[in-house]
């Protein structure tokens, strides 16, 4: 007997329950790693706290926000500081994200996949928005928990421009998390 959806969701969710134990480069407050999980959950949050200023869909941004590192239950997160343009890093989560998702019922994996491809492509309005949020909330990750003695806050400084000038509230968020930025450097 074939699993039926609701057995198939539920063995998508075993898997993708993974981004719980898959860790950034970011560190907690508490100064242990962050989990994807933990990252996408502040993502959200975020978007929800701007919610009435950000202009678009909240929906759909959330949509974005949720899925946007689905494939890193799979080979894990890349941190920003060490990934570059011929690394095939979107080659390789789409990858990831069509074995994650293929389980699911079509209708769902079609869903997922179109959400990602469209953060990806980053030509949507809530997706701009997204990668802005993304990018910001990293920064601010950076500042929250501890970092090592080396850690670049020069680079957080560059990190992710073109998506955070997209929108007005984007660009008084970037600044005011790059003065954090600078007071934490110095």
């Amino acid at each position: 007997m074939e699993p039926d959806r609701h057995d198939r969701i539920i063995a998508f969710m075993a898997e993708a329950e993974r981004l719980k134990a898959t860790f950034r480069s970011s560190q907690t407050s508490a100064g242990r790693p962050e989990s994807v999980a933990e990252h996408s959950w502040s993502l959200c949050l975020l978007a929800l706290l701007t919610e009435d200023e950000s202009g678009v869909d909240f929906a759909q941004l959330l949509r974005l926000c949720i899925v946007h590192d689905l494939g890193e239950a799979i080979s894990g997160d890349v941190p920003a500081i060490h990934q570059s343009p011929d690394d095939d890093k979107t080659v390789r989560e789409r990858a990831d994200l069509a074995t994650l998702t293929e389980g699911l019922p079509e209708d769902l994996r079609s869903r997922i996949r179109a959400l990602w491809e469209e953060y990806e492509a980053g030509e949507s309005a809530e997706a701009r928005m997204a990668k802005g949020l993304d990018k910001l909330e990293t920064m601010m990750q950076h500042l929250t928990g501890p970092q090592h003695d080396a850690f670049d806050y020069g680079w957080n400084l560059g990190y992710g421009t073109k998506w955070t000038a997209d929108t007005e509230m984007l660009r008084s968020l970037r600044a005011k998390v790059d003065a954090r930025t600078r007071d934490a450097a110095s």
